[in-house]
């Protein structure tokens, strides 16, 4: 009897802990960081929903707007309380080096050669890729440019241009359309006399310039006819052509096309979290739904093979999207955007 009790009390000591156990899996909570709007809508769908079914695991999206401080104050207080992050380019090198992000294993995610060569970095993993290209409404320009050098020609095509204040892809886009071909904008924009020539370039077509700042203008501006064609992020083109049945059209070629990565913060409590979502959403089938969602590139170069030409038609990293394309350089921004941000502020108030 005293056997049998002791059985049957292990039994039920075993079918607790496997009660607790399972209490607590369901309780995972992992949050996860992104810029809102439409993409922040596209990853709840192809991210985080099928995520929370298949572990259990309750996934928390907040919003913000690539305030690095924020991270950087968690992590020096040793208190952080989100776990993946979304941040820019332009962010992750810096960020890693202070050692606000965890360094990565990779062989917790994926491997690197299932992924476009710019997406494993020591610190983050690009998810999706993204561009900034010109466009223009075919319903009130019906001649279609072709290149910058014809975004620049304003006897073929009078009237407004849209272009984003600010020295970053406008100097890039100046030098392609004074001829530089895209592999050696940075080459040529490395030297005092291409960044001369450069300004020169935006100069002559700075009386046709209409600034925008806010990324849902350059539709609203195309729409409205204030400007025949406009710098615009496709993402947002695309969004624009679906809900306000619109007849905007991108021109790919020499595009500049950049990636958005995730980080996770040093000292979250849910790293190997972290990991196992991030693994799941770089994964095929996850990635190919995310850009069935909203206009960007996948970076699984399986999950490009799964897309329709409907679908690749929109995206910056197809085979013929991606053909004549300018991969923007952090290094080059990281080194000079500074001083020719404060170039540009002081050419742009002349």
């Amino acid at each position: 009897m005293l056997k049998f009790g002791k059985s049957r009390c292990a039994v039920a000591a075993g079918a607790l802990a496997l009660a607790l156990g399972s209490a607590q899996a369901m309780a995972a909570e992992l949050t996860v960081v992104n810029f809102g709007g439409a993409n922040g809508d596209a990853q709840k769908v192809a991210f985080n929903a099928p995520f929370e079914a298949s572990t259990g695991t309750k996934v928390t999206a907040v919003e913000y707007n690539g305030e690095q401080a924020k991270v950087k104050a968690m992590v020096e207080a040793k208190h952080v309380n989100w776990d993946v992050v979304e941040v820019e380019s332009g962010d992750l090198g810096r960020a890693c080096d202070e050692g606000m992000y965890e360094k990565l294993d990779w062989s917790k995610i994926a491997k690197k050669s299932d992924l476009v060569p710019e997406s494993p970095q020591t610190c983050g993993v690009g998810f999706f890729v993204w561009s900034t290209a010109m466009a223009y409404n075919a319903d009130k320009l019906k001649t279609a440019p072709a290149s910058w050098a014809d975004f620049w020609n304003v006897q073929k095509f009078p009237g407004k241009r849209g272009m984003r204040k600010g020295a970053r892809y406008n100097l890039e886009f100046a030098l392609m359309a004074d001829g530089v071909a895209p592999q050696d904008v940075y080459k040529v924009l490395s030297t005092h006399e291409g960044v001369e020539r450069a300004f020169k370039k935006l100069t002559e077509l700075k009386p046709y310039i209409q600034w925008w700042e806010a990324g849902a203008q350059p539709p609203q501006m195309l729409a409205a006819g204030d400007v025949v064609m406009s710098t615009a992020y496709n993402g947002r083109i695309s969004a624009a052509n679906k809900s306000d049945h619109l007849a905007l059209k991108t021109v790919w070629n020499q595009n500049v096309y950049d990636l958005d990565y995730w980080v996770i913060p040093t000292g979250s409590p849910n790293k190997a979290l972290a990991e196992q979502f991030i693994k799941f959403a770089t994964s095929p089938g996850p990635q190919a739904a995310y850009s069935r969602q909203i206009a960007y590139g996948p970076i699984n170069k399986a999950a490009i093979k799964k897309l329709d030409e409907k679908t690749l038609a929109d995206l910056p990293n197809s085979p013929e999207n991606g053909k004549n394309a300018l991969l923007s350089s952090y290094d080059f921004w990281a080194d000079h955007g500074e001083e020719l941000e404060q170039r540009f502020t002081a050419w742009s108030t002349q």
